[in-house]
Parts: C-alpha cells; structure tokens; sequence
C-alpha cells in the first residue's frame, strides 16, 4: 500500500500562512505594489506551501532541490508563467534571510527560464490618427472617450492611471498631469495644445453631462457618474479600433506604446522617454528603440533601390 502523504499540524500550516501576510506586508509597505500584485504574489506562495505540506514541510524548510521539484511541475506552463513564479519564491525567501529566519536562500542559485524579447505591436502614426478620430464626439461619451484617446497617445500614460486620474491632478494652465503611478510614484507629465484643446471642449461640454451633480472626483466618469475601470476603457479601444479597420491586435498599451515609439522616431531622448513613461529601469525603455530600429529597417528594405 502506498502510504498516506504526510501534512503539518495545523497550527504550522497556519504559521505558514502569517509568514506569507508578513511578507506582503512588507512589500506594500516597501514598494507600495498594485492589489493585483500583491494577490498574484500571495496565490503563488499559498501553492508551494500547499504542494509543500504535502511532503510534511514548512516554508522555512524547503531546500534547493524542494523547490526545483515544484517549479517542475510546472514544466507545460508559459515560461513566463513559471519565471514569474521564481521571481516570488526569490522575494520570499530574500525576505526570510534579511529577517534573519534563514540562513541561506534556497531559491538563490536556480536559474529561471530563457525569454525571448517581444517587441509591442505598434500603431503607425496614421493608424493613430484613425483611432483618435473614431469616437462619435457629437455625443457626450464620444467626446469623452476622444478626450481619453488623445491624452493617452499625448502623455504615454498606463491606461490604469489614466482611468484613475481625478479633477485636482489637471492642471490646465501648466499644461501637465500628476500621475500616481507604480510604487506610489508621482510625476507629472506635460501634455500638447491638441490634447488641450480637446480637454477644453469635454470640460465645457461633456463631464457635468455625466457626472451630473454626483461627482466623485474622476477626470473621466462613466454614464453614471462613477470612476472607469481599466477594462471598460480597454473594451472601448477595442470597439475603436474596428471602426477605425485596424486589424492589428490591440492592448491597453496601444497608444502608451505608439507614444514612446514615435516620440523616439522623431529624434526624442531615450532619457526623457523614460521619465516621461514613468519607469524605473532605462532597459525597460530601451525596448522602443529596438521597435524604432526595426520600422527604419523595414523602411529601408520597402524604398532604397538596394534594400
């Protein structure tokens, strides 16, 4: 007979579950991540303390070999899938070893799996052009939606800190936006006389149609007066950029991408590309340029007589 898997006691199981909240804690306190981080984060740690428990261990007590025996289980999955799920077993237990728990870090010498650079799919300035101009803006929730599409494709914004931003964060004379964005970071980002223009007329115009005497401070409401979400406005490019005939495959980052890229086309600085997309790392931005080389490339192929 085969025997019985072996569990922890509960009140280890439990005291299991406290070291991932601490953990959690400590990364919203440290680097104040997103909810849907930090649950990623959790459900991950949740599944090797479960797969764990079926072996008799606690957290503190996988090995090397533990954990390379649960990430292989996982050998079918994405592998981006998988190095994610690295990437939390090393904020783990980093976090265990600064916190003097451990000794050694068990997830410190596994390497993750190999992932090829993809390169965003982006919108020709044309293609911008059509979806910019696809919102029926003789209505008030087309006028508001072109608002939102012009200033995302102006500042580069994430498309959650474009539904996010409130009334007091526009500042029309200076010409900027303040952004909270990733880890609590605020910056401002400027915006052109286009986008302004366009702004002027959805104040004027279309918000107090909208919020209509319910305001809750959201720069752009819903039909009944409440903040967006991030999916309704990725619904909404979808719907626009059918009407516009683009069959490209569109994401929330559509315009974010477009911005950066043809920023860099017409001669930007990869410097101020970066602060003004609000990352952290320059090697983040430094993916434009390869999109940027690579249009310049097919350019070159398509109109020089020896491409």
């Amino acid at each position: 007979m085969t025997a019985p898997p072996r569990q922890l006691p509960k009140e280890r199981r439990e005291a299991g579950q406290v070291l991932i909240d601490a953990f959690l804690d400590a990364l919203w306190m440290e680097r104040g991540l997103a909810r849907s981080t930090l649950a990623a984060y959790g459900s991950d740690l949740r599944g090797l303390a479960s797969w764990l428990d079926g072996r008799g261990l606690g957290l503190l007590e996988a090995r090397r070999e533990h954990l390379l025996e649960y990430l292989a289980g996982f050998a079918t999955s994405p592998p981006r899938s998988t190095a994610r799920r690295l990437s939390t077993l090393r904020r783990f237990y980093g976090y265990q070893v600064r916190e003097k728990r451990l000794t050694a870090d068990p997830s410190a010498n596994i390497a993750g799996p190999r992932l090829g650079r993809g390169l965003p799919g982006v919108l020709s300035e044309t293609e911008v052009e059509a979806l910019l101009a696809a919102p029926d803006t003789a209505t008030v929730l087309g006028l508001r939606d072109r608002t939102m599409l012009e200033l995302l494709y102006a500042t580069g914004l994430r498309v959650s800190e474009l539904v996010g931003l409130e009334t007091p964060g526009l500042s029309r004379r200076q010409g900027v936006v303040r952004v909270m964005g990733k880890g609590a970071k605020e910056r401002l980002v400027p915006f052109g006389e286009e986008a302004a223009a366009w702004l002027d007329r959805y104040l004027r115009d279309g918000r107090a149609a909208l919020v209509r005497g319910r305001d809750t401070g959201a720069l752009f409401p819903t039909a009944r007066g409440r903040a967006m979400t991030r999916q309704a406005f990725w619904h909404n490019i979808r719907r626009y950029g059918a009407v516009a005939g683009i069959h490209k495959h569109l994401s929330p980052h559509t315009l974010r991408h477009a911005f950066a890229t043809h920023l860099l086309n017409h001669g930007a600085d990869l410097r101020a590309v970066q602060m003004l997309l609000g990352h952290s790392d320059i090697s983040t931005t430094q993916i434009y340029t390869h999109v940027a080389r690579e249009r310049l490339k097919r350019l070159h192929q398509q109109h020089h007589p020896r491409g």
